[in-house]
């Protein structure tokens, strides 16, 4: 039988890392799915071949195997004595052949005479294993959810379309844009008895006019007129569960910064925990003065002298 060059079925260098083998193997899988590729059998042979070389690459024991060999897999010494310590091996662990346990066969397509030798056959496998079950597992899905940042501001409930599919999931407070969730088994369904694939959601979080998100904090600006800013007073700042009243202090400066603790964003996945408001005050020169008022400003100017 032909030796199988597992990294060039990927498309990827020897030197690869696990997370590229991961994007390697799933950009594949997508491309040469079944679900894709209905009635197409060169798509499902090369599918079966991507999910083999993916077995062997993504398990660092079996990876380790495998390169230590090569080509020269069934020659020489070595082989006879990959032979011995798999039989070693058989003895001690009756439910594991050459680092893959019985599940992980099953969950495979229908893996090649080299593959069965090496891993799972005569070979580096020790006792055959019979054929393998052509069990796949269903395409993943993906979507995107828009939602306003007040709504991202509670735990809430929402229903949206997929594939002609109603779906209720429910939303936790503090999620950001462009974060993904996994809902496992709502994806396409498996083949043969394999199991559902997973759906995964993007929101998309749009921004308000009022408030700024920068992390679990909020931003906003507060207009501020000049008397106040000078004398100090009271005023009411908007914040996302309602107004509340704030002391100004006396020559307050435009750009003044203050901090409402606990007025912010909630904290995902942390209940009752929220960042701060961040309060910018902009302080707003008067416009369209009288002549009275323009000759107390003039008074204000010279007692300043």
């Amino acid at each position: 039988m032909a030796y199988i060059d597992y990294y060039k079925v990927l498309g990827i260098d020897q030197k690869a890392t696990a997370d590229q083998i991961k994007k390697a193997y799933r950009k594949l899988a997508r491309k040469y799915h079944p679900d894709v590729n209905p009635g197409d059998k060169e798509a499902e042979r090369k599918f079966k071949e991507i999910n083999e070389a993916n077995e062997v690459l993504s398990h660092p024991e079996n990876r380790a195997k495998y390169d230590k060999y090569g080509e020269n897999w069934k020659h020489g010494e070595q082989y006879e004595q990959a032979q011995q310590q798999q039989r070693g091996r058989q003895s001690r662990q009756s439910s594991s052949y050459g680092g893959f346990a019985d599940t992980d066969f099953e969950n495979g397509a229908d893996f090649s005479d080299f593959f069965q030798s090496m891993f799972g056959g005569g070979g580096f496998g020790g006792a055959s294993r019979g054929s393998a079950s052509g069990k796949f597992k269903g395409q993943d899905l993906e979507a995107s959810l828009n939602l306003h940042l007040r709504d991202v501001a509670k735990t809430h409930q929402q229903t949206f379309e997929i594939n002609g599919k109603k779906l209720r999931i429910t939303i936790p407070a503090g999620v950001a844009d462009g974060q993904k969730i996994k809902l496992k088994g709502h994806g396409n369904p498996g083949h043969n008895g394999g199991p559902n694939g997973d759906l995964f959601i993007t929101f998309n979080v749009q921004e308000d006019a009022e408030f700024k998100r920068q992390g679990d904090n909020l931003t906003s600006e507060v207009d501020l007129d000049l008397y106040t800013a000078i004398l100090g007073g009271e005023i009411e700042v908007k914040t996302l569960d309602g107004a509340v009243k704030l002391k100004v202090k006396p020559e307050t400066q435009s750009g003044t910064k203050v901090r409402l603790k606990g007025k912010g964003f909630p904290v995902y996945k942390k209940e009752g925990e929220f960042g701060d408001l961040l309060v910018t005050y902009n302080v707003q020169l008067p416009k369209n003065l009288t002549e009275a008022e323009k000759e107390l400003f003039l008074q204000l100017k010279n007692l300043k002298k």
